[in-house]
């Protein structure tokens, strides 16, 4: 078998193939023959598969073939597809490699132009010094020589002015682009490769913020500056753009006046716009440009009442070279220049407006990214959930993002208006009177309500805590900060004549949360799914009424190695069977770092790491320095909730919405406080007995107790007498759990990474499940029969079966093993643990 794979040929002559045997001698096909095993494969491509050998026992005209050779041009076929696909894998990777080549050639040359530059500034600095004495002894006329360059006269007012400053901004934009006008260094935490979205550098030191990128996308020219003008369709906080003129330019190009209105990420400083003069070119190379700068003028622009509610903020020369790949796809090259005046945000904001670093995650990378996600959805390598297209659940992602920043600034030209405006109050109330939540595809799904919309939001400073732990742990364990009634009765809007304030038809949640995922984007950075909240009534004539809540959610920003702007868990109750302009009303949480993300990094890395959780009263030094490390990690925190309201019943809604979102922001504050590196104690003092043994000793005690009881090794006997043994059994293959017995139920008190990826959950969390709640009926059945031989032998095997995550998943495992762990006496048990061996997600 294995020659006749390895020695494969096929030769065709008329209607007869000879294929090579497992023998190495030729067997004669008929054109017949060979067609109808041809259909067999493609029904069934799969080896050993019954329905084969049945499809091929039906064919008559394969009866004269023996199976043995049938079964080897099965193995040939399919070894031929493989290399088929193989080999277009490969092309496709070595264009790839080519055109990135030429890439970093083309950076590589910069880079010396770059240096060459450094080289002459330092030659002509250092001749500077030397004739410095000379020219102070001459005569001080010789100063008028020397004149300074005056700008050049350019009117905004006429096409030919406006041409003279599109031409000046071409320049300008290509020497940021791809020369040295710049001084770029790499972004922290992005390096290049083969398998990166592309090249990302931010600037050293220059007027304003600035980012570049280049990457390799495979898209026509074209199409990705259709794509990138559309500024709204990628940049999600942009919440319009408005072209006032557009005419075209003498070369060829056209030339557009261009508003553009940006939103503000929190509720303590006001949003930004740009009033600029677009380029779009084609270069003698064939490249095309699209290059932008803001106007001079604060006054220009549409008219004021339109833009009172914003900072008039400035863009220098930046814009996008697209160059077209003779292997198809092209070379982008993105420059994002920026002033966004951050002398008008609060001092503790100002890191948000004086970062090049925040520009590059929300600007440029978020483009490069986006032509990226759109050119693997047009070839096809993207798989979303419940038959949508990529495109329908793009713009599901769009209208959350775009609903929850309308809520968070409460422009007035959308209708809202404050309520309450007391600077000593936390919580800031908006209602908005006219708001229609509808979609122009489908005017039927629109719903207006009598009343309008109350919107209670509100931005709060955090310290020591990771964005993306905390945004976790709240999409993780909704029932820790959401309250369900709230839930269903903004779902009952969304049913005709179902509107009802909280409390009039009482449902009794579950705690289960079923989450389904629809799609991701191509770095997993954003999740769009849809969230089942499962629910019973509490009266008994509506026992057989579902109350189960749906909600559609977008979360981004979850990976704390990654590099992101914000994370933010953003979510609209929706039909169970929403269609594709179902309408949204968005709520949410958005966590903005304001500092750099290692101190954040490490403290959350701390979090969930087994060190760091199981210390009450008695930190260690590692604790402390860690703490201290991550004193000046800071991050704001921006909630905001809407609710709809009739109109005799506003007063009822805004007293619970302003007490709903107070009891949130509490919630949240605990857990920022529980998962903070230097919470230490509050994270887990209800939980644990001041008693409870540091991490170090606990994974003695859990490794030595098995040992003892079972008779073989945990983990190697060579590393139980150093601090090794933390990180061998953190990283142990096996879902190791432990939970105490001092409750009527037992409740988990650590597991391992593998245990904590198995019940989807972190080690704060954990600490809320029960040891019942993960097991099955028959589990529960096996675990209580096994329980009095467990107790009495001190270890028990428990037979295979399913258990379940806390989001509702089911896990397979192979078998269970429950042991005693014994503390340093050998004889009072501490608590009991679990090893589930070779589990698998159903």
């Amino acid at each position: 078998m294995a020659m006749a794979i390895a020695h494969h040929r096929e030769s065709s002559s008329g209607s007869i193939t000879r294929h090579l045997d497992s023998t190495g001698k030729y067997v004669r096909y008929t054109s017949e023959q060979v067609e109808a095993l041809e259909r067999v494969y493609a029904e069934c491509p799969k080896p050993s598969s019954l329905r084969r050998q049945q499809l091929v026992r039906e064919c008559p005209i394969l009866s004269n073939i023996e199976p043995k050779q049938i079964k080897v041009w099965f193995q040939n076929r399919r070894c031929r597809e493989k290399q088929r696909k193989e080999a277009s894998r490969l092309q496709t990777v070595n264009r790839k490699l080519n055109a990135m080549n030429k890439l970093l050639m083309e950076e590589n040359d910069r880079l010396q132009k770059q240096v060459s530059q450094l080289v002459c500034e330092n030659g002509f600095m250092r001749q500077q010094l030397q004739t410095v004495p000379a020219a102070a002894t001459t005569d001080a006329s010789c100063d008028s020589v020397v004149t300074t360059p005056q700008p050049s006269r350019r009117d905004a007012n006429n096409a030919a002015g406006l041409l003279s400053i599109a031409e000046e901004t071409l320049a300008e934009f290509l020497s940021k682009a791809t020369g040295t006008a710049v001084d770029w260094v790499q972004m922290p935490g992005m390096k290049p490769g083969p398998d990166s979205v592309g090249i990302f550098a931010i600037s050293q030191s220059c007027g304003g913020v600035a980012a570049r990128a280049c990457g390799l996308v495979s898209l026509e020219s074209s199409k990705i500056a259709e794509i990138l003008k559309d500024r709204p369709s990628w940049f999600r906080d942009c919440r319009s753009l408005e072209v006032f003129t557009m005419f075209p330019a003498g070369n060829g190009g056209t030339i557009e006046l261009v508003y553009t209105q940006v939103y503000a990420p929190t509720t303590l400083a006001p949003a930004r716009d740009f009033w600029t003069l677009r380029y779009t070119t084609t270069l003698e190379n064939g490249s095309l440009v699209v290059c932008e700068r803001s106007l001079s003028g604060s006054g220009a622009g549409p008219s004021a009442a339109a833009a009172a509610q914003f900072v008039r903020a400035e863009m220098l020369p930046s814009g996008y070279l697209i160059r077209p790949c003779e292997g198809g796809g092209s070379i982008i090259h993105i420059v994002d220049h920026l002033n966004l005046e951050a002398w008008n945000v609060p001092e503790v904001l100002r890191p948000l407006y004086e970062s090049s670093k925040v520009v590059a995650q929300k600007m440029t990378i978020a483009a490069l990214r986006y032509i990226r996600q759109i050119a693997q959805e047009t070839s096809g390598e993207v798989v979303y959930g419940l038959g949508r297209q990529p495109a329908v659940l793009r713009t599901f992602s769009q209208r959350l993002s775009r609903g929850f920043n309308d809520a968070v600034n409460g422009f007035n030209d959308n209708g809202w208006s404050l309520i309450n405006c007391e600077g000593a109050e936390d919580v800031v109330l908006a209602v908005n009177s006219t708001k229609n939540f509808g979609t122009t595809s489908n005017p039927a799904n629109s719903l207006t309500y009598p009343g309008g919309v109350l919107c209670a939001k509100a931005s709060m400073l955090l310290q020591n805590v990771s964005p993306a732990v905390l945004v976790r742990f709240l999409r993780e364990h909704r029932s820790e900060w959401a309250d369900f009634n709230i839930d269903a009765y903004s779902a009952a809007t969304l049913k005709a004549n179902s509107y009802a304030y909280p409390g009039m038809r009482p449902t009794r949640f579950t705690g289960s949360q079923i989450i389904m995922p629809l799609g991701h984007t191509i770095e997993n950075e954003e999740l769009l799914e849809v969230i089942r909240l499962e629910g019973h009534p509490m009266v008994q004539e509506d026992a057989f009424v579902s109350r189960d809540i749906h909600l559609l959610q977008i979360c981004s920003g979850i990976d704390e190695n990654a590099v992101g702007a914000c994370s933010e868990l953003i979510f609209a109750p929706i039909d169970e069977m929403f269609p594709d302009d179902a309408p949204l009303l968005p709520s949410g949480f958005r966590i903005i770092p304001l500092d750099s993300r290692s101190s954040d990094a490490k403290g959350s890395q701390r979090t969930l790491d087994l060190t760091s959780s199981l210390e009450v009263g008695c930190g260690t030094s590692n604790a402390a320095g860690d703490a201290s490390s991550s004193q000046s990690s800071r991050s704001v925190l921006t909630i905001a909730f809407q609710f709809p309201f009739e109109s005799s019943m506003q007063d009822n809604v805004t007293n619970m919405a302003h007490q709903y979102v107070r009891s949130v922001i509490s919630s949240v504050q605990r857990v920022a406080m529980a998962i903070s590196p230097s919470g230490g104690s509050p994270a887990l003092g209800p939980k644990l007995s001041p008693g409870s043994p540091e991490a170090l000793t606990l994974a003695h005690w859990i490794c030595k107790s098995y040992s003892f009881q079972l008779g073989s090794e945990l983990i190697r006997s060579d590393s139980l007498e150093n601090e090794s043994v933390l990180k061998n059994l953190w990283n142990h293959q096996d879902a190791i759990l432990c939970c105490s017995l001092k409750q009527a139920l037992p409740v988990f008190l650590f597991a391992n990474q593998s245990g904590l990826d198995m019940l989807e959950t972190t080690l704060v969390a954990l600490q809320d499940i029960t040891l019942d709640k993960i097991f099955d009926e028959s589990g529960r059945k096996a675990l209580c029969s096994d329980f009095p031989k467990l107790m009495q032998q001190g270890f028990a095997y428990l037979p295979g079966g399913i258990c379940a995550s806390t989001m509702g998943r089911h896990v397979s495992y192979e078998q269970a093993i429950a042991w005693k762990v014994l503390e340093a006496d050998e004889t009072t048990v501490h608590c009991l643990a679990f090893s589930f061996i070779n589990w698998s997600f159903v």
